[in-house]
């Protein structure tokens, strides 16, 4: 598997911590942000394939974060997975118009989550 890069961001440390250890055990190159601002702020550097998106953060929330990234043209390209605790009626169609391509629930099984990225990451890859 080739390095392929990934951004998660949320703001549970909890989380941030298993997610990390959890893909970099699987060979992908890992950097975190804990909130909306700090993940815009690492985009100017980090060219990620694909970002983990928390749906619910304080400040900017994930639905906000995602519309920034897909507004960018250096960023829009990038794939977008909603990661939610909710799962509302609704709730995963928002993220699809928020720019999000695909949406995924917590809690959520360790290898459905590793499968789902790999799914995303070998379309893109054509």
């Amino acid at each position: 598997m080739a390095q392929e890069s990934i951004l998660v961001v949320d703001d549970s440390r909890m989380t941030l911590k298993m997610v990390r250890f959890l893909l970099q055990s699987e060979g992908y190159v890992i950097e975190t942000a804990g909130g909306g601002i700090e993940a815009l702020s690492k985009l100017q550097t980090f060219k990620p394939k694909l970002v983990l998106m928390d749906m619910q953060m304080p400040g900017i929330d994930g639905l906000e974060t995602t519309r920034r990234i897909k507004a960018s043209p250096d960023t829009q390209g990038i794939i977008v997975l909603a990661l939610s605790a909710s799962a509302m009626k609704g709730d995963e169609e928002k993220a699809l118009s928020a720019g999000c391509d695909g949406y995924i629930t917590k809690p959520f099984e360790n290898q459905k989550l590793l499968s789902r990225i790999r799914e995303y990451l070998d379309v893109a890859s054509g």
